[in-house]
């Protein structure tokens, strides 16, 4: 995939496909450019301001993405709960994808009980994305598709 972010779930296609054919450090540059933009308060391009609105609710990764030089703490790592802004942020934009296309079809109604559990939207994100990374990871290491009804069953399961 050479670093692009692409979610694939059985039989559905591509779901999410951005930087395509970038590799991951070209990926990382383009976060870090969507924040420099912003800091410098430029015009965002519409990707942009979706990578940008994910940066500020994650306070934590600020000074990582306005490091002009990629620090040693930004290896990857396929491990489910890493730590990887770089990683942690594509899962956030991958599920928004997903709930702006309802697909797989219920995910919509699982983050809209979530939400109002917890009270706000971040959260109920948070507890979506775990559950992403999990899925992925486990597709990845069997060498297969991620399984789309396996997903929705653990989301629903939150």
């Amino acid at each position: 995939m050479s670093g692009a972010t692409v979610v694939r779930l059985s039989g559905q296609g591509e779901r999410l496909n951005f930087f395509a054919g970038q590799n991951r450090e070209a990926m990382r540059a383009a976060w870090r450019t969507a924040w420099r933009r912003r800091l410098d308060q430029l015009p965002l391009e519409p990707l942009h301001a979706q990578m940008v609105d994910l940066i500020d609710m994650h306070p934590e990764y600020h000074r990582q993405m306005t490091e002009v030089k990629p620090t040693a703490a930004e290896s990857h790592s396929s491990d489910p709960g890493s730590t990887d802004a770089f990683l942690h942020l594509g899962l956030h934009m991958a599920l928004r994808e997903q709930l702006a296309t309802d697909r797989p079809p219920g995910t919509r109604d699982v983050y809209r009980r979530l939400c109002k559990a917890a009270g706000e939207a971040h959260g109920a994100e948070h507890h979506m994305i775990e559950v992403l990374a999990q899925t992925l990871w486990e597709a990845q290491r069997a060498g297969r598709m991620p399984d789309e009804q396996l997903y929705l069953d653990a989301l629903r399961m939150l």
